[in-house]
């Protein structure tokens, strides 16, 4: 390896975007979580990113709604804490329904805990996925049993500091401008995208907003039928801040991992600044 390499490799860290075809048991979805993780850290990951509703894919509206935890209590926390802890890998848990105060509507939120197994970080899905989408038979209402957060948040990990979404959210250019305003320098998308919305703009959109804020995106997404007849897309990606694809996993359950190379990010900013051209008279209040 030259010098170049060398201190390239200093500067990289091995990031992992976990794929899953959750059911309705989530025994059975954590053990394969469980097994995935472990490949992950296998890999030399740092952080793995699991799925959205990685726990469960409900059914429907009832079984999701009985699956809520309490914040910082429940089986599927446990489960996160226990496992970032023995594996030392930090964890972003895709989404996991958390109760609110009112016992009417959940929170959608994406946790995350270092390797210690200490929870750091909760993000609540801004963004709900309410559509019917055209020219097929598929209707959503996520606002029927959730609630909308109204928090943007990065935090500082092993990987550089990390802006959180989830999947619906990826539509919204203006919060990753936030995150990355907020210094991140890399982003999650965890999704249950549908295969048909998938397949026209998974891709794209992740890309976009990858070149757009010059960062990183780490895409972790369920994929296959699931017990409702839901299809989801899969196409689990890691893209780097040019926009170029490091890792893709198209279909089917298993870990893709990349690094994450902050020295050649800092130096393509530098380089290339449309970050700093912005203008601010063009900018949402």
């Amino acid at each position: 390896m030259n010098t170049a390499s060398t201190q390239a490799a200093a500067h990289a860290t091995r990031v992992a975007a976990v794929q899953m075809n959750s059911g309705n048991d989530p025994a059975a979805n954590l053990a394969t979580a469980a097994r995935l993780l472990q490949s992950a850290a296998a890999q030399g990951a740092r952080l793995a990113v699991l799925p959205e509703n990685f726990s469960l894919m409900a059914r429907h509206d009832a079984e999701r709604h009985a699956h809520a935890e309490a914040d910082g209590v429940g089986p599927v926390q446990e489960f996160l804490a226990a496992t970032a802890a023995s594996l030392r890998i930090w964890i972003v848990a895709g989404s996991v329904p958390i109760k609110r105060g009112d016992g009417e509507r959940n929170a959608q939120s994406c946790l995350v805990y270092d390797d210690s197994g200490k929870r750091v970080a909760r993000y609540d899905k801004i963004h709900l996925f309410d559509v019917d989408l055209p020219d097929r038979a598929e209707s959503y209402r996520e606002s029927s049993t959730m609630a909308p957060g109204d928090q943007v948040v990065a935090l500082d990990t092993p990987v550089g500091r990390l802006g959180l979404s989830i999947c619906y959210d990826v539509r919204f250019p203006e919060l990753y401008r936030r995150l990355q305003a907020a210094g991140a320098q890399w982003l999650v998308v965890p999704a249950a995208f549908t295969a048909a919305s998938g397949e026209a703009h998974w891709e794209v959109l992740l890309r976009a907003r990858a070149i757009e804020n010059l960062c990183y995106v780490v895409a972790s997404a369920q994929c296959g039928m699931h017990p409702s007849g839901r299809q989801t897309w899969g196409h689990s990606m890691i893209i780097d801040h040019w926009g170029r694809m490091l890792a893709q996993l198209p279909e089917g359950a298993g870990v893709i991992t990349a690094n994450v190379d902050l020295a050649a990010q800092a130096e393509a900013r530098r380089k290339f600044p449309a970050l700093s051209h912005r203008v601010s008279w063009l900018q949402s209040p």
